[in-house]
């Protein structure tokens, strides 16, 4: 097998290789580091990559398949960890220049879950300081671009993940997503991102942002999400937010199809101008749902203030992880980061609790709006991917990532389980994203619905 073709396989391919013995977990891992020994000096989407460490654990990996006793499902798969979540050894250094190199102590539940199930972890994957934007740049690492055209984001705040898994830099990819950080650079990097409901995947330690912080699966496909998601999902203590153990396998099932279902399909949230060729792709790929058997019907969801909302949250919160930093350290801080602070230290805390209300409000509508439609159909992304290094796109209006974002953090606010698909291509070959909502804790139908979307209209990687 090529190494091209290697390392863009999928890791349920991939296991099924390990099980069968025709391929090894070292073959897999050494594709993987090829690809970021070539690719990612133009894509910067790992800002550490350990070899030898990968290629031990492959070869680890690799001893357990000969001996049919994997440790679990994703045993042997090359995978990466964002540098905000704790991985033991490593430096967690967040994309900042005020933290430091220190190895971390012990890992966060995602990336303990990874390793009892025998992954092979590659590196940790670039992020914008503290994940605090859409796009991914920042004062440590520089910026990130986009697979399918260089002079573009790959998205934020998981952009260095969005990158690595189109350029085949690895197949399973865990990040967290406080306002669309998932979704966001799966739509402008052309593969599968998952937002698992609120609590479904274990965090510690908490994130600065609280309850609109959830983590999730980046992969290439639908399949890979639900495999990795199997593993992410189990408990940890340490997350006192976590929802009740359920012991899961989310890959049975996820052929079943959408058959009969009832789904609403959202044009726009509230008054959001949309891109006239995102518009068409998404509309024309909420048609094809009929074609699985799915009623499908025009609504708009109860969501129209949540930018106000949103900010009422985020940016307080934002202020205080500042705070955090001593005060000779915050010159060093993203310019926009320090100004998103400044804006939400002068938010009361009236205010703060008059949005929460208002948020409460926002989650029981859409508990009331989902006992009339199974899943919410709508645009990842409101534009394709735009110019890399920049927070707002050029010549636009807006100023700061959450102008350009209103539908991606609506459903960080209700906690609901969200993923994006690819559903088409601008005219200048960039991708389109295609979000798919379901109600609270309904993971499981966001997921069918979203292979079901992949297996009648399969999306290539870039060509590289």
């Amino acid at each position: 097998m090529a190494q091209n073709d290697l390392a863009l396989m999928s890791a349920t391919e991939m296991v099924a290789g390990f099980k069968d013995k025709s391929l090894s977990p070292v073959e897999a891992t050494r594709a993987a580091l090829d690809r970021i020994e070539r690719f990612n000096p133009r894509f910067n989407a790992y800002c550490l990559v350990d070899v030898e460490g990968a290629l031990a654990a492959a070869r680890q990996s690799e001893a357990r398949w000969m001996k049919g006793a994997p440790l679990g499902p994703v045993d042997g798969v090359p995978t990466s960890v964002k540098d905000l979540v704790l991985a033991k050894g490593w430096p967690t250094r967040r994309g900042s220049k005020t933290t430091t190199a220190d190895p971390a102590p012990e890992d966060a539940p995602s990336v303990a879950r990874l390793k009892e199930s025998g992954a092979v972890l590659l590196g940790k994957t670039t992020t914008p300081e503290f994940g605090w934007k859409g796009v991914t740049d920042s004062p440590l690492t520089g910026i990130t671009r986009n697979p399918w055209d260089e002079s573009r984001t790959p998205g934020g705040s998981w952009g260095g993940a969005s990158a690595a898994a189109a350029a085949g830099m690895g197949a399973l990819h865990i990040g967290t997503d406080g306002g669309g950080s998932i979704r966001i650079p799966a739509s402008f990097a052309g593969i599968v991102g998952f937002k698992a409901s609120f609590g479904r995947v274990p965090a510690w330690p908490p994130s600065p942002f609280a309850s609109v912080s959830h983590l999730g699966p980046m992969t290439r496909t639908v399949s890979d999400a639900a495999l990795m998601l199997t593993v992410l999902a189990r408990p940890d203590h340490r997350d006192w937010y976590a929802l009740p153990a359920e012991p899961r396998d989310w890959l049975p099932g996820l052929d079943d199809g959408i058959c009969g279902l009832k789904l609403a399909f959202a044009p726009t949230l509230g008054q959001a101008p949309v891109d006239p060729e995102v518009a068409a792709s998404v509309a024309a790929a909420a048609r094809r749902f009929e074609e699985l058997g799915a009623i499908v019907e025009e609504a708009a969801p109860p969501l129209q203030e949540s930018q106000a909302v949103f900010a009422a949250h985020w940016f307080p919160a934002a202020a205080v992880l500042i705070d955090t930093i001593p005060a000779e350290k915050r010159a060093l801080i993203d310019p926009g980061l320090r100004a998103i602070a400044e804006q939400g230290a002068r938010l009361s805390l009236i205010d703060h609790l008059k949005a929460v209300r208002v948020r409460e409000a926002m989650g029981m509508a859409m508990g009331e709006f989902h006992r009339r439609y199974d899943l919410l159909l709508l645009p990842t992304m409101p534009m394709p991917a735009f110019e890399a290094g920049q927070e707002c796109p050029v010549d636009s209006a807006n100023r700061r990532w959450t102008d350009w974002t209103p539908f991606t953090y609506p459903f960080n606010l209700t906690r609901q389980p969200a993923a994006s698909v690819p559903c088409g291509f601008s005219k200048s070959g960039l991708p389109i994203g295609l979000q798919i909502v379901g109600r609270l804790y309904d993971d499981a139908t966001v997921l069918r619905a979203a292979r079901a979307f992949e297996r009648l209209a399969p999306f290539p990687m870039p060509k590289l």
